[in-house]
């Protein structure tokens, strides 16, 4: 990989996180190889380029793989504490390194840098989650029927653990797979978004040190680069027995079906259309912040972005007023600026749907109280800087079924009470976020409730953006069904075996069956 000098003082962090020592872009360790084409990583804040990544071919991928099929045979043999003991390590150099790495994120995907140094403190909470879950990946005893015999059941790694992941999570996500998968005995193959390539590379170098500073195998954690052929090679692989995939839906379904085929296992994290559902009881101020937050933060590119926000009639007016006044102090410009809300979309084409969603709100009937555009002039060079944009709308629009990876919020309005809302938030294909605000016990259980939100997440008085560690992360329908992170999430990492023992100097058999010889 070929390091571009950069304002903002990217040099310092780039040279800190090992980045300009690298040439290629294929990685089973501390090995560099790559003979691929290149990829350009442009930065969206300003539109300078960063550096370039080679592709990984298919030769590449093939080293790759006997690296991580190898170094698995000797990971998953040491204890689980031990490998807890090495993604501690690994989260003290996130700790270390954790400014450098939340800039690169900040300036190669467009996150404010407040954003971007959240997402390496998840990595490094997630390391700490997975320390403490090495000491109890607990399985079951049971009653046998028969006596003289102990049943239970224990868990096995899988083997190599294939993920996929986006660009708006350039980092984090595939931390959350990785140091559960870890923990669990799994090694891991990474293939990170094209539009994000270097906080992959930054992320391999960081791991890399502490494995060689333990004296283990190249291939626990590997790296490939590329594009949607790329992810083919992994998907397509019967020695990848999990892949784990994060982005569009459409995507989803590619990799559900590939991984399928071949009767592999998939976790899939996939496209949200989130709404928070505003009764006559909620705080408004309350509702402002976590509304405008969860439209605008990461420019709207979160999978939990706000995207829908359903208001009773007899507030709906001084809720949208509310809204409306603090988009009047949104700050836009360069997300390193720690004093801007609103950084850039992550490219051109981003712009473009964006713009395709506003055109199309109005071709349906909608109407903008908060006009959108495209900013330009200095500071907004690159193109990609976008105003955040407010609709009225109905539901049943074509565009507010749809996710529009953009800072764009649909106001919708419900009569009667909080099972029409619920009702108007169930109806998109989409399940993985959800929100109420609301002062009402009654309100809150019913939207809690088995007929309540079908989403894998929902939140009584925070918004729908941001998620904790300690909490499985997911959602149903068209988002996947995935859950990664907190909780028992790190089972998929794992196979279930049941074994029983035989203590006697008889063979009795089950349900009292007699086959006497």
């Amino acid at each position: 990989m070929e390091a571009v000098a950069t304002d903002f003082g990217m040099d310092k962090a780039l040279k800190e996180l090992g980045i300009k020592d690298i040439n290629e872009g294929t990685s089973t360790g501390s090995d560099w190889f790559g003979n691929g084409e290149n990829i350009k990583s442009h930065s969206p804040v300003d539109g300078q380029l960063i550096g370039r990544v080679k592709t990984t071919t298919q030769e590449d991928y093939e080293k790759v793989m006997a690296a991580a099929t190898s170094a698995f045979k000797t990971w998953r043999t040491m204890p689980a504490p031990q490998r807890g003991e090495i993604v501690r390590q690994f989260g003290e150099k996130l700790r270390e390194k954790k400014e450098a790495l939340g800039k690169l994120v900040s300036y190669e995907m467009g996150k404010s840098y407040q954003e971007g140094l959240g997402e390496v403190q998840e990595m490094i909470d997630i390391c700490d989650f997975a320390v403490g879950l090495s000491r109890q990946l607990h399985g079951l005893t049971m009653h046998s029927e028969r006596p003289g015999h102990r049943m239970y059941e224990q868990y096995h790694p899988l083997g190599v653990v294939g993920i996929i992941s986006a660009f708006n999570f350039p980092v984090a996500v595939w931390s959350w797979n990785t140091a559960l998968a870890w923990v669990c005995g799994d090694v891991c193959v990474w293939k990170p978004s094209e539009k994000a390539p270097l906080c992959g590379v930054a992320c391999q170098n960081i791991a890399a040190e502490v494995f060689k500073a333990n004296n283990l195998p190249e291939g626990i954690s590997c790296l490939i680069n590329g594009d949607y052929k790329v992810g083919e090679m992994m998907t397509k692989d019967t020695r990848v027995p999990l892949v784990s995939a994060t982005g569009s839906t459409r995507m989803g379904k590619i990799v559900a079906k590939e991984v399928a085929g071949r009767l592999g296992k998939t976790l899939l994290e996939l496209g949200g259309n989130n709404a928070i559902i505003v009764t006559p009881d909620a705080d408004i101020k309350m509702t402002v912040i976590g509304a405008v937050f969860g439209a605008v933060g990461t420019c709207g590119q979160r999978c939990t972005s706000t995207r829908r926000l359903i208001i009773h009639e007899s507030v709906y007016n001084e809720v949208k007023n509310a809204v409306v006044d603090a988009y009047k102090q949104l700050r836009i410009g360069n997300p390193l600026d720690e004093n801007n809300h609103v950084g850039p979309l992550i490219d051109k084409d981003a712009v473009k749907m964006y713009e395709t969603a506003l055109e199309q709100v109005v071709e349906e009937g909608g109407n903008l109280v908060v006009d959108g555009g495209v900013l330009s002039g200095e500071g907004y060079e690159s193109g990609c800087y976008v105003k955040p944009a407010i609709a009225e709308a109905k539901p049943h629009y074509k565009i507010v079924q749809h996710e529009t990876f953009a800072p764009v919020l649909y106001l919708l309005k419900y009569s009667g009470n909080v099972e029409n809302a619920i009702e108007i938030q169930n109806n998109v294909a989409q399940g993985l976020s959800s929100a109420i605000m609301t002062n009402n016990l009654r309100e809150a259980e019913r939207f809690l409730s088995v007929a309540g939100s079908d989403c894998g997440i929902a939140n009584v008085n925070i918004g729908t953006s941001g998620a904790e560690i300690g909490g499985a992360f997911g959602g149903e329908k068209e988002t996947g069904g995935g859950r990664e992170s907190g909780s028992d999430a790190w089972k998929i990492y794992m196979r279930r075996q049941t074994n029983t023992i035989n203590y006697t100097t008889d063979l009795p058999l089950a349900q009292g069956i007699k086959f006497d010889l």
